[in-house]
């Protein structure tokens, strides 16, 4: 076993919280003149802190590596970008944001988010990583630094007189290998009187519904509320309220201020989480070690019902290139000889091949033309989306399998 210390801690690791075997980088889609060369693999390892329960994969590859050049682009999910708005418009009330307020978001991505921001007429500041992804967020005139969010860059935009009202990331905090230095920077860059919000998958959520997917190299960490608490507070910044959200198979969304600032009180949601974590058991090694038996149950469930389809010779496509779902397609074995294709709707991905299966990736309007008895929907957290921009496979009487958080048959 490798040597692997806690990122938030440091106390050394000795459990294992899932094993998924090898795995290529979730976003290392293969393009047709690579399919020859080899595909670099790695141990896919969870490990679960005993002292303050974070969970994280073990890392072999550098952040720099793997989002300089990123293949996910927010904007191709209307649901994603309707949750993104709703949001802008609550915040913009709840603290009222102005012509005057910064509003500065980690790992902006395509400006999918921002732009609500400046429809309001209220500045804005990107900060993404991947060039490629934030030449489309500059593109649509939203400012955005290339680089990654540090301690380092945070005392870069003071020195600029740079500080948010609002600081915000939304599925970053997974991405992060340095997570003391990340949450020391936010501290730094906050304003007085400024809040931070961030959404995040929840860890429970994920232990509950067997959302092994979810867990990929890009993905350092897993978080529960009770961990992220802990975390925050150690940098002087207080949890002030949480809400449970529906995206991405349950997610959080966290509000924090400066320890010293008297403003925003503490809401009953915090406390009324942190116990319900406790009653559930995130703060017991036993809840850790029953997992990887469900994912094992749910893996031979869902290869078994596959197997049988395909020797009543019945024809499966995918729905969906994400990064959850080569996970489970690798995890699971699941190829070309179950699984013809996959469709996408960003261009990105179309033509390309997916890393370790090498299952193709077509347009949606593939569907139309090869009439498929199944749909696999990969990524299942958008299946109502995805039904409703696909129903017209009702016409040859197409069906859709709906993978976690156990297997469903829709028709």
């Amino acid at each position: 076993m490798r040597s692997q210390d806690c990122r938030i801690c440091g106390n050394a690791l000795e459990y294992t919280f899932v094993d998924l075997g090898l795995s290529p980088l979730a976003n290392s889609y293969v393009s047709s003149s690579k399919l020859q060369q080899m595909e670099p693999m790695y141990p896919l390892r969870t490990f679960v802190c005993e002292r303050c329960f974070l969970v994280q994969v073990e890392d072999f590859e550098s952040p720099q590596h793997i989002f300089e050049d990123y293949a996910y682009f927010s904007s191709f999910s209307d649901s994603w970008l309707e949750h993104c708005k709703i949001y802008v418009d609550k915040v913009v009330r709840q603290f009222q944001l102005n012509e005057a307020s910064k509003v500065v978001e980690i790992a902006s991505n395509d400006g999918y988010l921002l732009q609500y921001f400046q429809q309001q007429h209220i500045p804005v500041l990107g900060i993404e990583p991947a060039a490629n992804v934030a030449k489309e967020a500059k593109e649509k005139g939203i400012p955005t630094i290339v680089d990654f969010f540090g301690t380092e860059l945070a005392q870069k935009l003071i020195d600029e007189g740079i500080q948010a009202d609002l600081l915000l990331g939304n599925n970053v905090l997974a991405h992060v290998p340095k997570l003391n230095d990340f949450v020391k920077g936010m501290k730094m860059l906050l304003r007085d009187g400024g809040v931070i919000t961030m959404e995040f998958p929840h860890l429970m959520k994920l232990i509950q519904q067997c959302q092994f997917d979810t867990i990929y190299h890009e993905h350092f960490s897993y978080f529960s509320f009770t961990t992220v608490y802990q975390l925050f507070e150690k940098h002087g910044l207080q949890l002030f309220d949480v809400e449970e959200l529906p995206t991405h198979g349950g997610s959080l969304r966290i509000y924090a201020k400066h320890i010293s600032d008297a403003g925003h009180p503490v809401t009953r949601n915090v406390q009324l989480l942190l116990q319900e974590e406790d009653v559930f058991g995130i703060s017991n090694m036993v809840t850790y070690q029953r997992f990887k038996e469900d994912v094992k149950k749910l893996r031979r469930q869902l290869v078994r019902y596959l197997i049988n389809l395909k020797e009543n010779g019945k024809t499966i496509a995918g729905y969906g290139a994400p990064a959850k779902g080569n996970t489970l397609l690798n995890y699971c074995g699941i190829e070309k000889d179950f699984l013809d294709y996959t469709v996408d709707r960003s261009p990105h991905k179309q033509n390309m091949f997916l890393p370790g299966s090498r299952i193709p990736v077509y347009a949606p309007e593939y569907l139309k033309e090869a009439h498929p008895d199944y749909v696999l929907i990969l990524p299942w957290n958008l299946k109502n989306e995805i039904i409703k921009q696909t129903e017209f496979i009702r016409e040859w009487g197409g069906k859709w399998i709906v993978p976690i958080p156990a297997v469903e048959v829709i028709d």
